[in-house]
């Protein structure tokens, strides 16, 4: 699981700033990283700079950003609506905005200017979404719970297959699991807590990307069932810890009694 996902950046120093730890040129520096211009561009056709955008959120009534990464199968997250959720689940990611009228955000790459740099540039579509952000998402709490008991039931499962010792890079990232190493960095303003289980979150990630690529039968390890059945768990669990690490400091700010 790629856990640098654009969304993922924007959400994260989006907080940032209107948590006022950061400028909004910073965080679009962040957010943008290797890209080069995002544009966001509303339902009409009015478009913004990332920059323009982070500086107007609060004023816009933005409280806070938060991600969503649902898959065919697994749209938790996704407020509705349908063609909303439909280009989310296409995209894979986007971003919600928490406030008395949210928008959902969508990144797409465009192709590059051909009389401009070789850069690449980035959309955002930003359409009106239901007001039910937030309601259907774990806290990091409950998705820590579950990332742990994942962990616990994946490793015998792999260490069942003997995966590890036909894919050196799996033996790795079991190691990082055990002796905590490999932490993804945030934004400031997060919690030590969100740190550590978005840096679970992306070693089992990567587990699953090796499980998924692994040969299988002729090295001895097990149907491609059995392994499809291991990844779903792991692939789910890894996906809402992420999920959940980047949206935790927005949690006080949908209100708890929404929640179903």
């Amino acid at each position: 699981m790629d856990t640098l996902l654009r969304s993922g950046r924007l959400v994260a120093w989006g907080n940032a700033v209107l948590a006022g730890t950061v400028s909004p040129d910073t965080a679009a520096d962040k957010v943008t990283a290797g890209d080069g211009r995002h544009r966001l561009c509303g339902p009409v056709g009015d478009a913004t700079t990332l920059p323009m955008f982070l500086a107007s959120m609060r004023s816009a009534g933005v409280r806070g950003l938060m991600l969503v990464l649902p898959v065919p199968g697994d749209p938790v997250g996704l407020p509705g609506p349908a063609a909303f959720n439909a280009r989310a689940i296409d995209v894979g990611e986007a971003v919600l905005t928490v406030a008395d009228r949210p928008e959902g955000l969508l990144p797409r790459v465009a192709p590059p200017d051909p009389d401009g740099p070789p850069e690449t540039l980035v959309h955002w579509a930003v359409v009106p979404v239901n007001p039910r952000v937030g309601l259907d998402l774990p806290s990091l709490s409950e998705a820590e719970r579950d990332l742990i008991t994942t962990v616990r039931d994946v490793t015998a499962a792999v260490a069942d297959l003997d995966l590890a010792r036909w894919r050196p890079q799996l033996a790795a990232a079991l190691d990082e699991i055990r002796d905590g190493t490999g932490a993804a960095a945030l934004a400031p303003g997060y919690p030590g807590r969100a740190h550590r289980v978005l840096a679970l979150a992306q070693r089992l990630g990567a587990i699953a990307d090796l499980v998924r690529t692994d040969p299988g039968g002729a090295a001895g390890t097990g149907s491609s069932a059995t392994r499809d059945a291991l990844l779903r768990p792991l692939a789910t669990a890894a996906r809402r810890a992420t999920v959940a690490a980047f949206n935790c400091v927005v949690e006080p700010v949908v209100q708890p009694s929404s929640r179903p």
